[in-house]
Order: C-alpha cells, then structure tokens, then sequence
C-alpha cells in the first residue's frame, strides 16, 4: 500500500492582518495615482501658461513650437482621448477651414494649439499610444524640458538674471516645473 503524506495546514489566524495589510497597499496606491494626476494637470497648465504667454504681449525668447511635442507626449489620458475622438476631428476641422478659406479671420495666437488638435487627431497609433505611455515619451519631455530651460538661461544672460528680468522668474518656474513630469514619471518607471 502506498503511504500518503500529510499536507501542511494553512493556518488562518493572520486573515484579519493580510486584509488590513492589502487595504492599505490599495491606499497607498490610490494616493500614489492622485498624486500623480495632480501633476499632470499642474504641468498641464504651465505649459499652457508658457504656450499663452508667448501669444501675448510678453514675448519670450524660447522655443514654443516645441511645447507641441511636449504637451501632445504629456497630456492626461482622458483629454488626450476626448480630443483624439469626434470632438477633435470638428476642432481640427474647423481650424483647418478657417485657415484655408478664412486666414484674415483665423488669428495668430490659434496656430499652436490648432496644430495641437491636428496632431492629436492624425498621430499613428504607434506615436499616440505606444511612445505617448512608454519611457520613450517620457524622455523626449525631459529632452525638450531641459533644452527649453538651457536656453531660457542663456537668452537671460545666466541663471541668476532669469529671475531677475522683467516677467523672468514667472517663464523660469514655468519652466523649471515642465521639468516636474517627466522626472516624476521616469522616478516611478525605476521604482
């Protein structure tokens, strides 16, 4: 006859403590995506500072076309996919009409973010969802962060006067915080 062997008991004294420990690995994880969420939109909106402020009367001496690439790699997911949808194609529509037929009409402040939408709308899918959720985007966003904040300082004459000069300090934080994205989520993609 063939022996059969005892299995070890599971003891399940500790099931309180496994439940408590896994709800607060789920908080800690809820907290890590609002925080997350919260950068986004901050970043969201210095780069839509520094985008405005450009178009104004403030003219800066830094490259704004490449905020394009930068907002088109970083934006949150659900504006990205609204503007990826019908509502994009009738805004990029749009402004491709009024710039064809209507370009007295169509005003200048509008180009960069009517190539915004056009880009979203008509960026592969290997561009608007591989590069855009992978370390690659997030590499270019910090490339174009710190070159964007290179030559800020050198058009200011040094770090010290880019926060010196008139409407200085308000472009080198906008700037300094592009810089936020990209290192946070290259941080979390390590860790």
């Amino acid at each position: 006859m063939r022996k059969t062997r005892p299995y070890l008991a599971m003891r399940t004294d500790y099931e309180d403590e496994a439940i408590q420990l896994i709800n607060s690995d789920l908080r800690d994880l809820g907290h890590a995506a609002t925080n997350l969420a919260t950068v986004y939109f901050i970043c969201v909106l210095y780069f839509s500072y520094l985008l405005i402020l450009d178009r104004t009367n403030w003219k800066t001496n830094i490259l704004t076309s490449l905020l394009i690439p930068y907002i088109f790699l970083s934006l949150p997911p659900v504006i990205f996919s609204a503007f990826r949808g019908e509502f994009g194609k009738w805004i990029a529509f749009i402004a491709v009409v009024l710039r064809l037929f209507f370009p007295r009409h169509f005003p200048d402040w509008l180009e960069l973010p009517a190539a915004l939408i056009l880009l979203i709308v008509v960026a592969p899918s290997l561009f608007a969802s591989t590069f855009r959720s992978d370390w690659v985007g997030v590499t270019i966003c910090l490339l174009i962060a710190c070159y964007l904040l290179q030559e800020h300082i050198r058009a200011s004459g040094g770090f010290r006067n880019s926060f010196t000069k008139a409407h200085g300090i308000s472009n080198t934080i906008g700037i300094i915080l592009l810089l936020v994205f990209p290192v946070w989520t290259l941080v979390q993609y390590i860790l």
